[in-house]
């Protein structure tokens, strides 16, 4: 399992290939597996902290429009909350941003992991949700060069203007679960 010193490593490699594929701004509510994530850009970059993610989704939208690249990081709780936002504002309207969401580890796939509820059922729910929606699925693989990964997140939401997201699971991040 990774550690917290590779979870920041991970996350100082993340935000500068972000930052050089030109995404910006970010947005962010408050997340403990992406919080090394969060801090990294904020001390690179600066992070807006919204305190709803259908609210940084909105807040991304007018970004968006204005032809900039923003990219909401939330829990996959927040996933759920800003679904309506997504489906009936991003999705039909085609707004090109990135979600940064966290992908909580079910208790029933690591031993003596505790979430609560909602994470875990949200958890089953990510995936099919994001697909359903139509939205570029990505999970950020620690065993493949961020670069590239980063580059075909780009292709996706800059090249192709479509929403896209980037799976970050608790043990890549390096926090605990």
């Amino acid at each position: 399992m990774p550690t917290f010193t590779q979870g920041i490593d991970v996350a100082n490699e993340l935000s500068k290939e972000l930052i050089a594929a030109d995404f910006g701004p970010f947005y962010a509510t408050p997340c403990g597996i992406l919080s090394p994530l969060h801090r990294t850009l904020d001390e690179l970059v600066g992070v807006l902290t919204v305190a709803r993610e259908d609210n940084a989704v909105g807040i991304a939208v007018g970004a968006s429009l204005t032809g900039r690249h923003p990219v909401v990081l939330m829990e996959n709780a927040g996933l759920g909350l800003s679904l309506s936002a997504i489906a009936s504002l991003v999705v039909p309207y085609k707004i090109p941003m990135l979600f940064v969401v966290d992908v909580r580890v079910a208790s029933d796939e690591q031993p003596g992991a505790a979430l609560p509820g909602e994470s875990v059922i949200l958890r089953k729910l990510t995936v099919p949700l994001l697909v359903g929606l139509g939205v570029e699925t990505f999970e950020l693989d620690p065993d493949t060069p961020i670069a590239e990964q980063v580059n075909l997140i780009r292709e996706s939401a800059q090249d192709q203007r479509r929403p896209a997201a980037l799976l970050i699971a608790a043990d890549t991040a390096g926090l605990p679960r």
